[in-house]
C-alpha cells in the first residue's frame, strides 16, 4: 500500500499573486518529491475543458512538468490508473462531482491515491471533493449529483477560501463562521476552513498548514477549525494538524 500524498489548496487565485503563483513552490517540491513528470489534470468543474487545462497546464509546464487532460483520455478510468499524479482544479463542486460519478470515477480516483499513493493536487472545489462530502463548499448547486459523498481521502471536511467575518463590516447576511454551525447542527464531521493562500499538505499520516513564500504583508494565512458544540480554534502557518487524519 503507497502512502497518502496530498496537497489541498484553498484556492488557485489569491491577492497579490499570478494564477497559481502562491503555490508554485509548494507545487514543484510535492511533484519533484514524488518523482512526477506528467500530471493528469481533471477540467470538470468548468465546462471549457481545453482552455482549463491550457491554464493550468502552461503553470505546470514552466515549472518543468507535463500536463494531460482526462476529458481527452478514450478511457478516463484507465487514465487514472495509470496516472502518475492527479489534480483535480477548482470551479463548480457540484458539477465537479457530478461528472466524476456520472464518469465512474470516484472509486478509481480514490483507490489510485489511497492504496498506491498516487499524489493527488485539489484547489478549491478539487479539494472539497478530496474530503468527506462537499456539503461545506461555497458554491450553488447547478447540477444534483447522485450523492454528496466524496473520495474521502481525508476523515474531515474542508470549507476554501474561507474568511472569518469582518468586525466593522456591514454586510448582514450569513458569516461562514454561521453557515458551518449550520452543518454541525445536523453533521458531526469537523471543518477546516482554509484561508486563501493557504493549503493541507498531507505525507501518509501527517498533515501540515503550508501558505506563500514570500507572503503578502497583513495578509492572514491561516485556517479555522471547527468542531461541532466546541469552539473554533485558528492555525496559523506551519502549525501540525495530523491529528485531523485520525478522526
Amino acid at each position: 500500500m503507497g502512502k497518502r500524498q496530498l496537497l489541498l489548496m484553498s484556492s488557485s487565485a489569491v491577492h497579490g499573486f499570478g494564477y497559481l503563483e502562491h503555490a508554485e513552490s509548494d507545487l514543484t517540491s510535492f511533484l519533484k518529491h514524488n518523482s512526477v513528470q506528467e500530471v493528469l489534470f481533471v477540467p470538470y468543474a468548468l465546462t471549457d475543458h481545453d482552455g482549463y487545462t491550457e491554464r493550468v497546464g502552461s503553470v505546470l509546464r514552466k515549472l518543468g512538468f507535463g500536463c494531460t487532460g482526462i476529458h481527452t483520455a478514450p478511457d478516463p478510468v484507465r487514465a487514472v490508473q495509470t496516472a502518475q499524479a492527479i489534480y483535480i482544479g477548482g470551479g463548480n463542486t457540484f458539477l465537479l462531482l457530478d461528472t466524476l460519478y456520472r464518469r465512474q470515477l470516484v472509486g478509481p480516483i480514490r483507490e489510485r491515491v489511497l492504496q498506491h499513493g498516487v499524489p493527488y493536487v485539489g484547489s478549491s472545489a478539487g479539494t472539497n471533493v478530496a474530503t468527506r462530502t462537499i456539503q461545506t463548499t461555497n458554491d450553488m448547486p447547478i447540477v444534483q449529483p447522485a450523492s454528496f459523498e466524496a473520495l474521502a481521502l481525508v476523515p474531515f471536511n474542508i470549507n476554501p477560501h474561507y474568511l472569518d467575518p469582518e468586525p466593522n463590516g456591514t454586510h448582514k447576511g450569513e458569516t461562514r463562521p454561521e453557515r458551518i454551525n449550520q452543518f454541525h447542527e445536523l453533521n458531526e464531521a469537523p471543518v477546516l476552513g482554509l484561508a486563501e493562500g493557504t493549503a493541507l499538505f498531507v505525507d501518509g499520516d501527517r498533515a501540515t498548514l503550508v501558505g506563500p513564500q514570500p507572503a503578502v504583508p497583513g495578509t492572514p494565512y491561516d485556517a479555522r477549525l471547527f468542531r461541532k458544540g466546541e469552539e473554533s480554534v485558528l492555525y496559523k502557518v506551519g502549525s501540525d494538524l495530523s491529528f485531523l487524519l485520525r478522526e
